[in-house]
């Protein structure tokens, strides 16, 4: 059975840290990449007018980014000070993020690198929709040493989290004991019909189940 070696977290290297579910092991890639990508598509609908050459465009919603990543292994010579003969005991970590887990979908994913600043690309939060490796060199008795992995993630966010950062106008609420829709709307809004308003915005399909999501937190739409 192979050994897996956890690798320490070092400052200013690129790491995966699985955060849905939580407890897997984050991991801190041992050679920064030299480039990676990010990717979006934007969809624009043009609108017929016969009359123009260049016909208006109707915005038709954005997709989800991508972040491609080329990761270079090797351990032909020690890693802080410890000798690793197969260098799948450091990938197969990596290739485990491409696995379902108990949930029945591959864990969500944060990758870190370097400082947060604003407009930053990192982190970055997705789930691996590519995995490849190739394995370059070898050892006399077959282990390879060398290995190149290429992940592709696809962006991920919770229900409500994109419109909470791209709008300002919505706020949030954690539900604590004896919280039901109806109060929350009454609270926000002072009107404990506009409780569909909470409850369209977080999915909420069952109005009287919030006592079993004591400490989800919820977005509360501003409405004029």
């Amino acid at each position: 059975m192979a050994v897996r070696y956890p690798l320490p977290v070092k400052p200013n290297k690129l790491t995966i840290k699985p955060v849905d579910p939580p407890g897997l092991p984050e991991i801190s890639v041992p050679f920064n990449p030299n480039a990676y990508s990010i990717g979006k598509s934007v969809t624009w609908t043009p609108q017929s007018n016969k009359n123009l050459n260049a016909p208006p465009l109707l915005f038709g919603g954005g997709g989800s980014r991508t972040l491609q990543l080329e990761l270079f292994f090797d351990v032909t010579e020690p890693i802080d000070g410890q000798e690793i003969k197969d260098v799948r005991d450091l990938t197969n970590a990596v290739a485990a993020l491409a696995r379902k887990v108990k949930d029945g979908s591959p864990p969500v994913c944060e990758i870190h690198w370097g400082a947060k600043t604003h407009g930053s690309d990192f982190p970055f939060k997705g789930v691996v929709t590519s995995l490849g490796q190739r394995f370059t060199y070898f050892r006399p008795t077959g282990e390879p040493v060398r290995a190149v992995v290429n992940l592709t993630f696809l962006e991920y966010k919770k229900p409500g989290e994109d419109q909470r950062e791209t709008d300002p106008e919505l706020t949030t609420r954690v539900v604590r004991r004896g919280d039901t829709v109806t109060s929350l709307a009454t609270e926000a809004y002072r009107d404990p019909s506009l409780w569909r308003v909470i409850a369209q915005a977080n999915g909420i399909d069952d109005p009287r189940g919030l006592d079993r999501e004591i400490g989800r937190v919820l977005t509360i739409p501003k409405i004029r």
